[in-house]
């Protein structure tokens, strides 16, 4: 079961989480719910390389 490593979310079984995002960090793939990363949209832009955008 996916779970949002910042709200503690659960993705409902068979729910499609393409609105989700994910990211790695320190070799760790984490989840984040359509909300959160809504919400947080700007912080997760600016850990991006400059490459990126």
């Amino acid at each position: 079961m996916l779970t949002c490593d910042f709200c503690g979310r659960r993705a409902e079984e068979g729910a499609a989480t393409l609105t989700w995002t994910f990211a790695v960090e320190n070799d760790r793939r984490k989840a984040f719910c359509d909300s959160c990363s809504r919400e947080n949209l700007r912080s997760m832009e600016g850990k991006l390389d400059s490459e990126f955008w």
